[in-house]
C-alpha cells in the first residue's frame, strides 16, 4: 500500500466485529488510521476506544449518553454527535475511504447507502444490509463506483477465491457452515435448548445475535442471500455444506469444474484485514493453520427439517420482492425475544413463518417499501404467542 493510510469509519466499534477491526488497525497502524467510531449504547469503551485511536468524531447512538460521551472526549478535541441522524451523516465525512458497517441487524442498511452515496468503498460486516436491499444497494454501489468488500468469512472466502477470476462464469459457489451448537440435533433434541447452550458456539468468538443466528441456521440462510446479490447468482447456483472444523470457509466452483477454496484458522481479523487493506496481502502476526493439527476434515448435508430457518431463507430469496427483508426483521425480533426468555428456541423460525405468511407480499424494492415490510414483519413477530 502507498504510504498514505487509509481513513477507516468503523460503525459499531464497541462489537464483536468493531473490537477486532480495531485490533487490525492496531497492528497495521502504518497504513491504516480511525477517522469514526460509532456505538449504540457502550459509551465507556466507545470513549476508551476514541482515546486510544484518536479519531475525528465519534457517534454514540443513545443520545442520553451524548453529555457523558462529549465531556470525557471534548478537551482531546474529538468531535462527538448522537443519535440516528448523525450515525448516517457521519460517514459522508471527507477523511473516510473506507467504512467497515459492523452494526447488527437492518440498522446497518441507511448507513451503508449515504456512506455509498458519498463515494466512500465498503466493508461489510453487516449481512443484513444485502439481506433487506441487496437489488438497492448493488445498484447504488455501480453508480457511485464503490466497491463492496464482504467480511464474513464465508463471503471474503468466495471473493477471495474470485481473484484474478472475475471474468470467468462461476458453476456454483458452496458455504460452509459449522452447524453450530445443535449439529446433528433433532427436532425433539432442539425443544429442550436452552439460552445458555444456544450462545455457546463451539469455534467462534461473535456477538450475541449473531450466535443465536448462527444456532439456529438463519445466519447461513440470510448468507445465502446475501451471496445473490454479492456475487450476483441465482439460489440454485449456492449450496450448502456442514463442515464442523471451520477450516474451509467456502469455495468456487467455476464452469470448467475446477474448485477453488479459501481455508485458514477460524479468526475473523484474517477477513476484516483482508476488505480494509484490499487489493494488498499485508504481514501479520495471526496463528497460523497446519494441516497436522486437523488430519480429518468432515463435510455432511444440512438437516433443514430441524433447521426450518434454512429453508425458508431460500423459499424467500426464490420469491424476491420484500420477503427477504420480512424474513430478516422477524428474524431480528424473533432472537430478542428468545433472548429475553420469552419464546423458546424451537420457536424462532416459527415467529418468522408467522410473518412471511402475514405481512403482504410486494415485489417492489424501494427503500421506503422495504422499509415498510420490515415495520410490518416486526409488528408480527412481536404478537406471535
Amino acid at each position: 500500500m502507498s504510504k498514505e493510510t487509509r481513513g477507516i469509519a468503523i460503525l459499531g466499534s464497541t462489537g464483536s466485529i468493531g473490537t477486532q477491526a480495531l485490533e487490525v488497525i492496531r497492528e497495521q497502524s502504518d497504513v491504516l488510521h480511525v477517522e469514526v467510531l460509532t456505538a449504540g449504547r457502550n459509551a465507556d469503551l466507545l470513549m476508551k476506544q476514541a482515546l486510544e485511536f484518536r479519531p475525528n468524531a465519534v457517534v454514540i447512538a443513545e443520545e442520553s449518553l451524548h453529555e457523558k460521551v462529549f465531556e470525557a472526549l471534548f478537551d482531546e478535541g474529538i468531535k462527538v454527535y448522537s443519535g440516528a441522524n448523525a450515525l448516517e451523516q457521519v460517514v459522508e465525512m471527507e477523511g473516510i475511504q473506507m467504512v467497515l458497517t459492523a452494526l447488527v441487524g437492518a440498522a446497518g442498511l441507511k448507513p451503508t447507502l449515504n456512506a455509498i452515496r458519498a463515494g466512500k468503498h465498503i466493508a461489510l460486516a453487516n449481512k443484513e444490509t444485502m439481506v433487506v436491499a441487496g437489488e438497492l444497494v448493488t445498484e447504488e454501489a455501480e453508480k457511485y463506483g464503490v466497491i463492496i468488500h464482504p467480511v464474513d468469512s464465508e463471503h471474503s472466502a468466495i471473493y477471495q477465491c474470485l481473484a484474478g477470476e472475475f471474468h470467468n462464469p462461476i458453476e456454483k459457489i458452496v458455504l460452509t457452515a459449522s452447524g453450530g451448537p445443535f449439529r446433528g440435533c433433532s427436532t425433539e433434541q432442539l425443544a429442550k435448548v436452552t439460552k445458555a447452550q444456544a450462545l455457546k458456539h463451539p469455534n467462534w468468538d461473535m456477538g450475541s445475535k449473531i450466535t443465536i443466528d448462527s444456532a439456529s441456521m438463519m445466519n447461513k440462510g440470510l448468507e445465502v442471500i446475501e451471496a445473490k446479490w454479492l456475487f450476483d447468482l441465482r439460489p440454485n447456483q449456492i449450496e450448502i455444506i456442514v463442515h464442523p472444523q471451520s477450516i474451509i470457509h467456502s469455495v468456487v466452483q467455476f464452469t470448467d469444474g475446477s474448485m477453488k477454496a479459501q481455508m485458514g484458522l477460524p479468526d475473523m481479523k484474517l477477513p476484516i484485514q483482508y476488505a480494509l487493506t484490499y487489493p494488498h496481502r499485508l504481514k501479520n502476526d495471526f496463528t497460523r493453520f497446519d494441516f497436522l493439527d486437523y488430519p480429518n476434515l468432515t463435510f455432511e448435508k444440512p438437516d433443514y427439517s430441524a433447521f426450518r430457518n434454512l429453508q425458508l431463507a431460500y423459499d424467500s430469496l426464490e420469491k424476491g420482492g420484500n420477503c427477504p427483508a420480512i424474513l430478516n426483521a422477524s428474524n431480528e425480533v424473533a432472537v430478542a425475544r428468545f433472548l429475553n426468555d420469552e419464546i423458546r428456541f424451537e420457536q424462532l423460525p416459527d415467529v418468522v413463518e408467522h410473518a412471511l405468511k402475514n405481512v403482504g407480499y410486494d415485489k417492489s424494492t424501494n427503500l421506503d417499501a422495504l422499509l415498510a415490510s420490515d415495520k410490518e414483519a416486526r409488528r408480527f413477530a412481536l404478537e406471535f404467542k
